[in-house]
């Protein structure tokens, strides 16, 4: 593997007794995640079993097929920082990933935008994606109760339901399925106990090339139609279980869509004004655009809650796409207020709504920006 920069970056996290640590040991033994360095929050919390062997420094665990594990003693970009200095030093031979492992109780947002918003470390990792354990007996009750779970769950690219075998009803891990898809349709399900949720069915979430299949993925366009309507379960119950949702209802994953190019200072504004407004109501945001200056290549955007990841540009359009497409996945955040802003600075404004360049004069035209 390379040890070239930007190194991927892995996020796991999901709540208490999820699971965690289960599945980090089982994906440690994998020689595919060789060069990988795991961070922990601290090791009194983690048990990482028999594949400690020494430690090699304050804070860095050897193990012994070679990855390193660091707990996270001050700032997380500290942690990050010091390997890439021991990268550059020699004191690593080579490094492929990162896997951040959170606190159960922790809001992934901190962690995501470290990654993103630090001037040195955004040329040296690039976030690969989010993988949210979800436990199958304790899920729906822990959804229930922390939406610090439903954030976890919404912001991920990957959710692994665990403990399915412990649970005593099939009908319950069923309802959890669906409530997941409901909460985040666009993140692929996959099942801790099955065989086939490895290495390579967790990690590279990323939009590492430029196929039409890697871009649907990245932006979870399978699932990212117009959700209008069919998010209201948060308001009364649905008869088969007690479950009131009542954090579900706030999270909402919706996609923007224009067909042919958008001004880049269009992009910019519309971005500058939705952070501003509703910043950290925007669990996370994706997107692809195809700019008016230079329409042959498209760019790429993502960004966590205010902090917005450089913009990237792929060598060439996936086959057959064009256009303009934000997945923006939220909390709380007025959609119809996002939809007129967006409709207003890509020209389409609906009746009694500024134009772009009437919003340009007076960004604060567009009713619920505060």
């Amino acid at each position: 593997m390379s040890s070239g920069f930007p190194i991927a970056v892995s996020v796991l996290t999901g709540f208490l007794g999820a699971g965690k640590t289960t599945l980090l040991n089982r994906l440690l033994r994998d020689p595919a995640l060789a060069d990988t360095a795991v961070i922990i929050n601290e090791f009194g919390e983690v048990a990482i079993d028999h594949l400690l062997v020494e430690q090699a420094s304050d804070g860095i665990i050897q193990l012994s097929d070679g990855c390193l594990c660091c707990t996270v003693r001050g700032e997380l970009v500290d942690t990050l920082a010091d390997l890439v200095d021991r990268l550059q030093t020699g004191r690593i031979a080579r490094l492929a990933r990162v896997v951040i492992e959170t606190t159960g109780l922790a809001d992934p947002a901190p962690v995501l935008q470290s990654i993103m918003a630090h001037p040195a470390l955004v040329h040296a990792f690039r976030l690969d994606g989010v993988i949210t354990l979800v436990d199958s007996v304790n899920g729906n009750a822990t959804l229930d109760a922390h939406v610090e779970a439903v954030k976890q769950v919404a912001v991920a690219d990957r959710i692994v339901l665990t403990k399915a075998d412990l649970a005593t009803d099939p009908h319950d891990v069923e309802a959890l399925r669906a409530r997941l898809r409901q909460i985040n349709p666009g993140a692929e399900l996959l099942d801790a106990g099955d065989r086939r949720t490895d290495v390579a069915a967790l990690f590279d979430c990323g939009l590492s090339a430029t196929k039409s299949a890697d871009v649907r993925r990245w932006l979870g366009e399978e699932a990212a139609h117009d959700h209008h309507g069919d998010h209201d379960h948060g308001d009364h119950d649905h008869g088969d279980h007690d479950h009131d949702h009542r954090h579900d209802s706030r999270v909402r994953a919706y996609s923007l869509v224009h067909e042919g190019p958008v001004p880049f200072s269009a992009i910019e504004m519309f971005l500058d004004l939705l952070r501003s407004a509703h910043g950290e109501r925007l669990l996370r945001m994706k997107g692809v655009i195809e700019l008016l200056e230079d329409p042959s290549r498209p760019l790429v955007v993502h960004g966590v809650q205010k902090i917005l990841h450089p913009p990237a540009r792929l060598p060439s359009w996936p086959d057959g796409q064009r256009g303009t497409r934000l997945v923006l996945i939220t909390l709380d955040m007025p959609e119809d207020y996002v939809r007129r802003l967006f409709a207003a600075f890509t020209n389409r404004p609906s009746i009694d709504t500024p134009d772009r360049a009437a919003l340009e004069n007076n960004p604060l035209a567009i009713a619920g920006s505060g």
